[in-house]
């Protein structure tokens, strides 16, 4: 099936061509970072986790939101997702390996990592985390192809798939939960020493992650003239919805506890985040919009009337993503080293290269979708011809 990605139109080539020229770019920028070591980006010994494992943390959410698609598909037997499973798992894909490159690069020397392998930590959350990452990857490329294997043959899936698939879900919940054990397992850091930081985690990859994935379906149904149905777009928006006031939920749960409890460090890292510590208000504005934007878009989604405009969802979407990833993106790593171990604050803004490079890594996420997608639409529509 991989040749159906060798044919297209001047849109489709001259969007793979941008998305090459994007990743040469960025490779030209990991080349310096590589070669100067992490100097060249604006961490440091007080913010060492920065704008590269803030795109992990929120990548792994939009790998674990495919299981949005397949519980209800595979548990529940909601045929109206049976059309649009496939895209989850292929995104799942794509995500995954942009989570995996942005650890590497935030490692310095990638070489490193064989450590992991050569010597396995069991005791140590990390490893677990790149357990189920690899996992979860696999699962997907094998039930993603498998399945749509099947439906080029016309036949039905394969009962091992079924069983791959539905092993997959537990998975997906693992992969988000191992990594907010990452952060909530640092004692050190107040604003991530929460139990509910994998609940936090979880509500919002399954808003996030789904409002990507309807966006880039829509852009397909343009696009290429593929029928998502009008009854899957609608239960999905649903889903992102409730999903969208649990997330919104647990912040506030966070805000009543480092307020109500007056306690000094886990109040420092929210009044950073709203109003700056020291005279640092380098994230202030962007809290503030996202905040704003995160009310709005449940104004947006909750009333069905709303919901079920097209250009109203839309919009809705791309301010709910927009706000959970300045939360979840950014303001989530760099708020956790705020106040550092001195009770001082050292500002963090990502340099140059990292946004580069970072840049470059979306670039090869978006080539690896968009070829798995172009395949699985092509299939699709032959299967229904």
């Amino acid at each position: 099936m991989l040749e159906k990605a060798l044919t297209g139109d001047k849109r489709y080539w001259g969007w793979i061509g941008f998305l090459l020229v994007l990743i040469g770019i960025g490779f030209g920028a990991y080349v310096i970072q590589y070669q100067e070591g992490l100097v060249v980006t604006d961490m440091s010994r007080d913010v060492s986790w920065g704008f590269y494992i803030a795109q992990l943390t929120y990548l792994v959410g939009v790998a674990a939101s495919g299981v949005m698609l397949v519980l209800p598909y595979y548990f529940h037997n909601y045929k109206k997702f049976g059309n649009l499973v496939v895209f989850g798992e292929f995104m799942a894909i794509g995500a995954i390996i942009m989570c995996l490159l942005f650890v590497i690069v935030d490692l310095g020397q990638p070489q490193r990592l064989f450590n992991l392998v050569i010597h396995p930590t069991p005791n140590s959350v990390l490893f677990w985390d790149a357990l189920v990452l690899n996992g979860y990857l696999f699962l997907n490329i094998i039930v993603g192809w498998a399945s749509l294997e099947a439906q080029k043959k016309g036949v039905p899936y394969a009962k091992w798939v079924r069983v791959l698939a539905i092993i997959s879900v537990p998975f997906a919940f693992s992969i988000h939960t191992v990594t907010a054990f990452l952060y909530a397992g640092v004692p050190g850091r107040h604003y991530w020493l929460t139990a509910i930081m994998a609940a936090r985690f979880l509500a919002s990859a399954f808003c996030a992650g789904p409002a990507i994935m309807l966006l880039l379906l829509m852009v397909v149904e343009k696009v290429a003239k593929f029928k998502l149905g009008k009854e899957a777009v609608s239960m999905l928006a649903k889903i992102i919805t409730y999903a969208m006031v649990a997330n919104v939920f647990f912040f506030l749960l966070e805000l009543f506890t480092a307020f109500y409890s007056n306690i000094p460090g886990h109040k420092a890292s929210i009044v950073y985040l709203f109003s700056g510590l020291e005279g640092h208000t380098e994230l202030v504005p962007y809290f503030w919009a996202a905040s704003f934007m995160g009310i709005l878009s449940l104004v947006l989604l909750i009333p069905p009337r709303f919901r079920n405009n097209k250009p109203l969802l839309i919009f809705a979407l791309l301010i709910l993503i927009a706000a959970t990833w300045i939360d979840k993106g950014l303001g989530l790593v760099v708020a956790g080293f705020i106040p550092n171990m001195f009770e001082g604050v050292t500002p963090y803004i990502p340099s140059g290269i990292e946004l580069t490079i970072s840049m470059g890594i979306y670039a090869l996420g978006a080539l690896i979708v968009t070829v798995l997608w172009k395949i699985a639409v092509t299939v699709k529509k032959e299967a229904a011809s």
